[in-house]
């Protein structure tokens, strides 16, 4: 599978996992102290080919994504659960399988520009993703499911939107959900 961006990723360990999975380039932000001219390098990427930014999921890895998506409009976002991102005690994109990360990058999702969305901080309140005692496992079950990631319930909110979730997608996810935890109980 040949991929037309690049990928923006972590480190090395992370460039090898993806070069496993598929064909493609990368742009290594050296961790998470990233520089202006590596977000000089993710400018011009974007500008001929495009990028999909593929960061760790953990606290590092979405600062290094919000630090590019700031500075770098309008990239693409590949995104991996902890859960598929963990092994032993590390977690990171060089952890995951060749299946994990052929599934991220045919899931990516292009952010948009401060947009006005569908979906509203009621929406949020209303399907329990904030203020109740299930609301951040809630929000890992919506992240999985449409592909975005985990995010805490402003940042979640931001995401629906920047990703342009629509409200039938976003109701689709809550019903299946839903279901899935009265099955459970």
């Amino acid at each position: 599978m040949k991929i037309k961006e690049v990928i923006v990723v972590e480190g090395r360990d992370d460039t090898a996992a993806i070069k496993r999975a598929v064909n493609a380039d990368t742009i290594e932000t050296g961790g998470s102290a990233i520089n202006q001219k590596t977000i000089e390098k993710i400018r011009l990427a974007q500008t001929k080919r495009g990028v999909i930014i593929f960061t760790d999921p953990d606290y590092q890895g979405e600062r290094i994504r919000k630090i590019i998506s700031k500075a770098v409009p309008g990239c693409k976002h590949a995104f991996i659960t902890q859960a598929d991102g963990t092994k032993k005690d590390d977690i990171g994109v060089e952890n995951a399988s060749v299946e994990t990360i052929i599934r991220a990058l045919q899931d990516v999702r292009t952010e948009m520009a401060e947009s006005a969305g569908e979906i509203t901080a009621d929406d949020m309140l209303a399907y329990r993703l904030t203020s109740g005692a299930d609301s951040k496992e809630r929000r890992i079950k919506l992240g999985e499911s449409l592909g975005i990631g985990y995010a805490n319930a402003k940042q979640m909110l931001s995401r629906l939107n920047a990703f342009q979730i629509s409200r039938e997608e976003f109701l689709k996810a809550m019903e299946a959900i839903e279901r899935e935890e009265e099955k459970s109980r």
